[in-house]
């Protein structure tokens, strides 16, 4: 009996444990925020219809084959949002397209966290004269406005999926350069960084094992959240005729071809337009509900 009532006691001090783990409470935290969990749930339905859109959409047939005598055509039969100016499927298209702008903007972000995880680092880490070269360096390219900035870039290189998420991925380093190292610097200075110099940690180690670690969490929300920024952006450029070119599709893309049409065939513009909005509010509510929840000092 005293054996079953010591196996009860420490089962329940693992569930415990478990149950005050920071990823627990932290999840705790989010699911309590609606507006976030509604917005994991949009993000979600809108991934998996998107991502998964080459599975049973032909991106020749479907995507980009031109029926000339479905033209503009809102309802059409056979098309659930109608036709655009070739008479291309305008719901095949639009799930393409969301693809191809989610791929963008997420590699994009990542390709900046990268190197803004280095040159922050670096420059907190260390400080001093690496400190001053490498954020005097960034303030100059940050006195240019990111819109500007992407288009400086794409203009000299040839506009394309790959140099416009070059592009993007740069526009976003200075920006995320200064908040990685402004969240270094709150951890460098703790007893377990002192310990581990004390044990003959080598920088390099130190960085990656521990200060990144324990610097990252504020991260993830500004990932999601710029996601949101990035695909904007990358709509943004498109409609300029500086982004993804036609007759690829993408969001901004499709926004620029309808524009000509808005006054007698709104659906061209109005359908593009909400997936943006749609798309762009579910990470921002994501991204503000996984900033409270791994931030310590929100308390709900």
């Amino acid at each position: 009996m005293l054996k079953n009532t010591d196996t009860k006691q420490a089962a329940d001090t693992g569930r415990s444990k478990r149950r005050h783990s920071p990823g627990y409470n932290a999840w705790v935290k989010f699911r309590r925020n609606k507006s976030a969990v509604v917005g994991l749930i949009m993000l979600g339905v809108i991934l998996t219809i998107c991502i998964t859109a080459p599975l049973y959409l032909s991106y020749e047939n479907d995507v980009l084959k031109a029926d000339y005598s479905m033209i503009r055509q809102f309802p059409a039969p056979g098309h659930l949002l109608g036709t655009d100016e070739l008479g291309r499927d305008l719901l095949a298209r639009l799930l393409w397209g969301g693809k191809t702008s989610i791929t963008i903007s997420v590699v994009s972000v990542l390709v900046s966290m990268v190197i803004s995880l280095f040159l922050g680092s670096l420059a907190a880490y260390y400080g001093g004269t690496t400190d001053a070269l490498i954020m005097r360096t960034l303030d100059v390219i940050m006195a240019i406005p990111t819109t500007l900035l992407m288009i400086t870039l794409v203009s000299i290189m040839k506009p394309s999926a790959f140099n416009l998420t070059l592009a993007l991925g740069l526009s976003f380093v200075p920006g995320d350069t200064r908040f990685i190292r402004a969240q270094v610097l709150t951890v460098k200075n703790n007893e377990y960084i002192e310990a581990s110099k004390g044990l003959g940690g080598s920088d390099f180690w130190i960085i990656l094992k521990h200060i990144i670690p324990n610097a990252i969490n504020p991260l993830i929300s500004q990932f999601v959240l710029y996601v949101g920024t990035g695909i904007v952006l990358i709509s943004s450029m498109s409609f300029i005729g500086l982004g993804i070119q036609p007759p690829a599709p993408e969001w901004g893309t499709m926004l620029s071809g309808g524009r000509e049409f808005i006054r007698d065939c709104w659906h061209l513009t109005v359908f593009p337009g909400i997936a943006i909005v749609l798309t762009v509010t579910a990470l921002t509510l994501m991204g503000d509900g996984l900033r409270d929840a791994l931030d310590p000092r929100m308390k709900r």
